[in-house]
Protein backbone atom coordinates (compact mmCIF):
# COMPACT_ATOMS: atom_id res chain seq x y z
CA UNK A 1 0.00 0.00 0.00
CA UNK A 2 2.59 2.73 0.78
CA UNK A 3 5.02 1.66 -2.53
CA UNK A 4 1.39 2.43 -4.16
CA UNK A 5 0.69 5.44 -3.08
CA UNK A 6 4.96 6.70 -3.61
CA UNK A 7 4.34 5.37 -6.94
CA UNK A 8 1.31 7.63 -7.78
CA UNK A 9 2.86 10.18 -6.40
CA UNK A 10 6.04 9.89 -8.57
CA UNK A 11 4.16 9.08 -11.62
CA UNK A 12 2.29 12.72 -10.76
CA UNK A 13 5.64 14.45 -10.18
CA UNK A 14 6.88 12.94 -13.80
CA UNK A 15 3.79 13.67 -15.23
CA UNK A 16 4.48 17.46 -14.14
CA UNK A 17 7.79 17.12 -14.82
CA UNK A 18 7.34 15.45 -18.78
CA UNK A 19 11.73 16.72 -19.18
CA UNK A 20 12.27 14.21 -16.42
CA UNK A 21 11.89 10.11 -16.52
CA UNK A 22 12.41 7.49 -14.49
CA UNK A 23 15.62 4.73 -14.34
CA UNK A 24 14.82 3.24 -10.91
CA UNK A 25 12.60 2.85 -8.06
CA UNK A 26 12.78 0.61 -4.92
CA UNK A 27 11.00 0.67 -1.50
CA UNK A 28 12.89 -1.14 0.88
CA UNK A 29 11.13 -3.59 3.85
CA UNK A 30 11.70 -0.27 5.85
CA UNK A 31 10.33 2.13 3.72
CA UNK A 32 13.50 3.12 2.25
CA UNK A 33 12.60 4.84 -0.97
CA UNK A 34 15.58 5.25 -3.88
CA UNK A 35 14.81 7.07 -6.94
CA UNK A 36 16.96 7.37 -9.56
CA UNK A 37 15.88 10.06 -12.14
CA UNK A 38 17.40 11.20 -15.67
CA UNK A 39 16.43 13.71 -17.92
CA UNK A 40 16.29 15.23 -21.05
CA UNK A 41 18.54 18.05 -20.50
CA UNK A 42 20.11 16.61 -17.41
CA UNK A 43 19.33 16.92 -14.03
CA UNK A 44 19.95 19.48 -11.91
CA UNK A 45 19.93 19.42 -7.88
CA UNK A 46 16.53 21.42 -8.21
CA UNK A 47 15.03 18.80 -10.37
CA UNK A 48 15.90 15.93 -7.59
CA UNK A 49 14.49 18.87 -4.85
CA UNK A 50 11.28 18.68 -6.84
CA UNK A 51 10.62 14.99 -7.08
CA UNK A 52 11.79 14.63 -3.20
CA UNK A 53 9.07 17.14 -2.32
CA UNK A 54 6.26 15.90 -4.72
CA UNK A 55 6.71 12.70 -2.57
CA UNK A 56 7.35 13.94 0.88
CA UNK A 57 5.07 16.69 1.17
CA UNK A 58 2.08 13.90 0.44
CA UNK A 59 3.11 11.58 2.82
CA UNK A 60 2.10 12.18 6.68
CA UNK A 61 5.06 11.37 8.70
CA UNK A 62 2.85 10.43 11.56
CA UNK A 63 1.20 7.13 9.56
CA UNK A 64 4.32 6.42 7.54
CA UNK A 65 8.19 6.06 9.15
CA UNK A 66 10.32 6.81 5.76
CA UNK A 67 13.62 7.74 5.04
CA UNK A 68 13.52 9.15 0.71
CA UNK A 69 16.39 9.49 -1.42
CA UNK A 70 16.35 11.04 -4.89
CA UNK A 71 19.49 10.64 -7.01
CA UNK A 72 20.56 11.58 -10.72
CA UNK A 73 21.82 9.17 -13.06
CA UNK A 74 25.80 9.34 -12.47
CA UNK A 75 28.07 9.94 -15.90
CA UNK A 76 29.56 6.03 -15.03
CA UNK A 77 25.60 4.58 -14.94
CA UNK A 78 24.97 2.62 -18.43
CA UNK A 79 22.14 4.25 -20.36
CA UNK A 80 19.55 2.10 -19.87
CA UNK A 81 16.49 3.60 -22.03
CA UNK A 82 16.49 4.53 -25.98
CA UNK A 83 15.07 8.40 -24.61
CA UNK A 84 18.53 8.33 -22.82
CA UNK A 85 20.85 8.24 -25.87
CA UNK A 86 19.61 11.41 -27.43
CA UNK A 87 21.07 13.84 -25.27
CA UNK A 88 24.58 11.95 -25.91
CA UNK A 89 24.90 12.69 -29.28
CA UNK A 90 28.46 13.85 -30.40
CA UNK A 91 29.86 12.06 -27.34
CA UNK A 92 31.71 8.74 -27.36
CA UNK A 93 30.14 5.66 -26.23
CA UNK A 94 31.32 2.05 -25.61
CA UNK A 95 28.66 -0.24 -26.31
CA UNK A 96 28.79 -4.38 -25.34
CA UNK A 97 26.47 -6.25 -27.61
CA UNK A 98 24.30 -9.46 -26.66
CA UNK A 99 27.17 -11.18 -29.29
CA UNK A 100 29.90 -9.44 -26.56
CA UNK A 101 31.28 -7.65 -29.09
CA UNK A 102 32.86 -4.34 -27.77
CA UNK A 103 32.32 -1.11 -29.68
CA UNK A 104 33.94 2.53 -28.92
CA UNK A 105 32.76 5.20 -30.93
CA UNK A 106 31.12 8.86 -31.55
CA UNK A 107 27.01 8.92 -31.00
CA UNK A 108 26.14 10.15 -34.49
CA UNK A 109 22.33 9.58 -34.48
CA UNK A 110 19.54 8.24 -32.73
CA UNK A 111 16.62 6.62 -34.26
CA UNK A 112 13.54 4.78 -32.42
CA UNK A 113 15.33 1.73 -33.32
CA UNK A 114 18.93 2.17 -32.45
CA UNK A 115 21.98 4.02 -32.84
CA UNK A 116 24.69 4.95 -35.06
CA UNK A 117 28.48 5.01 -34.43
CA UNK A 118 31.39 6.23 -36.33
CA UNK A 119 34.89 5.79 -35.40
CA UNK A 120 37.85 5.55 -37.26
CA UNK A 121 40.90 2.67 -37.38
CA UNK A 122 43.56 1.88 -39.01
CA UNK A 123 43.86 -0.91 -41.35
CA UNK A 124 46.31 -2.43 -43.80
CA UNK A 125 45.97 -0.81 -47.06
CA UNK A 126 44.09 -2.34 -49.75
CA UNK A 127 47.47 -2.32 -51.99
CA UNK A 128 51.22 -2.14 -50.95
CA UNK A 129 52.26 -1.72 -47.82
CA UNK A 130 51.82 0.39 -44.75
CA UNK A 131 47.91 1.41 -43.48
CA UNK A 132 45.53 3.90 -43.88
CA UNK A 133 43.18 5.57 -41.41
CA UNK A 134 39.42 4.15 -42.27
CA UNK A 135 36.36 5.72 -40.85
CA UNK A 136 33.69 3.08 -39.48
CA UNK A 137 30.44 2.74 -38.99
CA UNK A 138 28.14 0.19 -37.20
CA UNK A 139 24.54 0.62 -37.10
CA UNK A 140 23.40 -0.93 -33.35
CA UNK A 141 19.76 -1.75 -32.24
CA UNK A 142 18.51 -1.83 -28.63
CA UNK A 143 17.22 -4.83 -28.66
CA UNK A 144 21.40 -5.57 -29.35
CA UNK A 145 22.86 -3.73 -27.01
CA UNK A 146 23.49 -5.41 -23.55
CA UNK A 147 25.48 -2.47 -22.05
CA UNK A 148 26.29 1.13 -23.38
CA UNK A 149 28.22 3.72 -21.28
CA UNK A 150 29.73 7.35 -22.23
CA UNK A 151 33.13 7.57 -22.36
CA UNK A 152 34.19 10.53 -20.16
CA UNK A 153 37.61 12.12 -20.99
CA UNK A 154 39.70 14.31 -18.91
Amino acid sequence: MFKKTVEDLLQNALTERQDLFLIDFSVSNDNAIKIVIDGDNGVLVEDCMFVSRAIEHNIDRDEHDFSLEVLSSGAATPLVLPRQYKKHIGRNLEIKTLDNDKLEGKLVQVNEKGVVLKWKAREPKPVGKGKVTVTKEANLTFENIKEAKVKIKF
